[in-house]
């Protein structure tokens, strides 16, 4: 008979394990590292306000200089509509801000394509109110799609 450690009392110092007890091996990664498996709803449409964003920048750059927020809900106020998204002008502290209220356009999209023109729309319509100008000269794409 062989003397081991078990046969003294002590414990066996425990291997290392190389397959889980059912004998299918060691679990891997469930998807590729560059899938985003834990992307929110939140930044998924931060990603698409950012994109709107970015599309408007390249023929507008004094956009540069006006922050972009994205927001839950609206302030309760009393209103007949509740507003999708605002233009705040620069005060002498603030930069002037562009605001997308989040819950709001997702309960009036239902697929993600509608969400990223609604969202898009919804900026071009801020952007526009905050220069005074037409959302058509803003975007010429602007409530063709």
């Amino acid at each position: 008979m062989t003397d081991t450690t078990e046969s003294r009392g002590t414990p066996a110092a425990p291997r290392p394990r190389h397959r889980d007890r059912h004998g299918r091996g060691m679990r891997g990664p469930v998807a590729p590292p560059q899938v985003p498996l834990s992307a929110s709803r939140a930044d998924t449409f931060r990603d698409l306000v950012l994109d709107s964003v970015e599309r408007l920048e390249r023929g507008w750059p004094q956009l540069t200089d006006v922050e972009f927020m994205v927001l839950e809900v609206p302030p309760a106020e009393p209103a007949d509509t509740v507003p999708l998204g605002v233009a705040l002008p620069a005060g002498r502290k603030d930069p002037a801000r562009v605001i997308v209220y989040r819950r709001p356009i997702e309960l009036r999209a239902k697929t993600r394509d509608e969400r990223a023109l609604l969202v898009h729309e919804v900026v071009v319509e801020q952007v526009a109110d905050l220069l005074g100008l037409s959302p058509e000269t803003v975007d010429p794409r602007y409530g063709e799609e």
